[in-house]
Protein backbone atom coordinates (compact mmCIF):
# COMPACT_ATOMS: atom_id res chain seq x y z
CA UNK A 1 0.00 0.00 0.00
CA UNK A 2 1.42 3.60 -0.75
CA UNK A 3 1.90 6.20 2.11
CA UNK A 4 -0.90 8.23 -0.22
CA UNK A 5 -3.04 5.99 0.15
CA UNK A 6 -2.43 5.13 3.65
CA UNK A 7 -3.32 9.01 4.12
CA UNK A 8 -6.54 8.78 2.59
CA UNK A 9 -7.91 6.08 4.77
CA UNK A 10 -6.27 6.62 7.82
CA UNK A 11 -8.50 10.25 7.41
CA UNK A 12 -11.40 8.88 6.39
CA UNK A 13 -11.31 6.78 9.42
CA UNK A 14 -10.60 9.90 11.85
CA UNK A 15 -13.80 11.03 11.99
CA UNK A 16 -16.32 9.72 14.79
CA UNK A 17 -19.46 8.88 13.16
CA UNK A 18 -17.10 7.21 9.78
CA UNK A 19 -15.02 5.15 12.46
CA UNK A 20 -18.46 3.42 13.99
CA UNK A 21 -19.53 2.82 10.30
CA UNK A 22 -16.88 0.94 9.57
CA UNK A 23 -16.03 -0.78 12.71
CA UNK A 24 -20.36 -1.91 12.69
CA UNK A 25 -19.44 -2.68 8.97
CA UNK A 26 -16.36 -4.87 10.32
CA UNK A 27 -18.59 -6.62 12.55
CA UNK A 28 -21.05 -7.45 9.91
CA UNK A 29 -18.37 -9.27 8.36
CA UNK A 30 -18.17 -9.82 3.72
CA UNK A 31 -22.50 -9.66 3.60
CA UNK A 32 -21.86 -5.67 4.58
CA UNK A 33 -25.79 -3.79 5.66
CA UNK A 34 -28.63 -1.68 4.34
CA UNK A 35 -27.39 1.77 4.39
CA UNK A 36 -30.78 2.45 6.18
CA UNK A 37 -29.97 -0.27 8.83
CA UNK A 38 -26.24 1.07 8.97
CA UNK A 39 -28.30 4.97 9.75
CA UNK A 40 -30.74 3.17 11.82
CA UNK A 41 -28.22 1.21 13.86
CA UNK A 42 -25.85 4.44 14.55
CA UNK A 43 -28.38 6.81 14.58
CA UNK A 44 -27.13 8.80 11.64
CA UNK A 45 -29.40 10.89 9.39
CA UNK A 46 -29.41 9.57 5.83
CA UNK A 47 -28.25 12.54 4.36
CA UNK A 48 -24.56 12.65 6.87
CA UNK A 49 -24.25 9.01 6.78
CA UNK A 50 -24.69 9.18 2.29
CA UNK A 51 -21.39 11.88 3.20
CA UNK A 52 -19.90 9.44 5.62
CA UNK A 53 -20.26 6.13 3.47
CA UNK A 54 -18.72 8.32 0.33
CA UNK A 55 -15.90 9.71 2.37
CA UNK A 56 -15.46 5.73 3.35
CA UNK A 57 -15.34 4.59 0.26
CA UNK A 58 -13.39 7.15 -1.80
CA UNK A 59 -11.12 5.85 0.90
CA UNK A 60 -11.08 2.22 -0.51
CA UNK A 61 -12.24 1.17 2.89
CA UNK A 62 -15.68 0.34 1.46
CA UNK A 63 -17.29 -1.72 -1.36
CA UNK A 64 -21.12 -1.55 -2.02
CA UNK A 65 -23.35 -3.10 -4.51
CA UNK A 66 -26.84 -2.67 -5.20
CA UNK A 67 -29.49 -5.23 -3.85
CA UNK A 68 -32.92 -4.74 -5.58
CA UNK A 69 -33.44 -0.92 -4.09
CA UNK A 70 -31.21 -1.60 -1.43
CA UNK A 71 -27.27 -0.20 -1.52
CA UNK A 72 -24.94 -2.31 0.65
CA UNK A 73 -22.01 -1.44 2.12
CA UNK A 74 -19.21 -3.93 3.26
CA UNK A 75 -15.91 -3.42 4.52
CA UNK A 76 -12.93 -3.59 1.78
CA UNK A 77 -10.97 -6.37 3.60
CA UNK A 78 -8.42 -6.66 1.23
CA UNK A 79 -7.40 -3.28 1.54
CA UNK A 80 -8.05 -2.99 5.26
CA UNK A 81 -5.37 -5.85 5.81
CA UNK A 82 -3.49 -3.72 2.94
CA UNK A 83 -3.92 -0.75 5.69
CA UNK A 84 -2.96 -3.23 8.93
CA UNK A 85 -0.21 -4.73 7.14
CA UNK A 86 1.13 -1.11 6.36
CA UNK A 87 1.09 -0.21 9.88
CA UNK A 88 2.61 -2.86 11.80
CA UNK A 89 4.98 -3.64 8.62
CA UNK A 90 8.56 -4.04 10.41
CA UNK A 91 7.06 -3.91 14.37
CA UNK A 92 9.24 -4.28 16.57
CA UNK A 93 12.29 -3.96 14.96
CA UNK A 94 12.05 -7.70 14.15
CA UNK A 95 11.80 -9.23 18.18
CA UNK A 96 9.17 -10.65 18.96
CA UNK A 97 6.35 -8.18 20.09
CA UNK A 98 4.99 -7.74 23.44
CA UNK A 99 1.86 -8.28 23.70
CA UNK A 100 -1.02 -7.07 26.40
CA UNK A 101 -3.77 -9.61 27.57
CA UNK A 102 -7.08 -9.12 25.54
CA UNK A 103 -8.25 -7.95 29.24
CA UNK A 104 -5.66 -5.23 29.71
CA UNK A 105 -6.45 -3.57 25.79
CA UNK A 106 -9.99 -3.22 26.39
CA UNK A 107 -9.38 -1.49 29.84
CA UNK A 108 -6.35 0.62 28.30
CA UNK A 109 -8.89 1.77 25.33
CA UNK A 110 -11.81 2.51 28.05
CA UNK A 111 -9.65 5.17 29.61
Amino acid sequence: MKTKQVIKALSALAQESRLAVFRLLVEAGPAGLAAGKIGETLDIPAATLSFHLKELSNADLLVSHQEGRFVIYAVNFPAMTDLMGFLTDNCCGGQPCVTLPTAAIKKKNRL
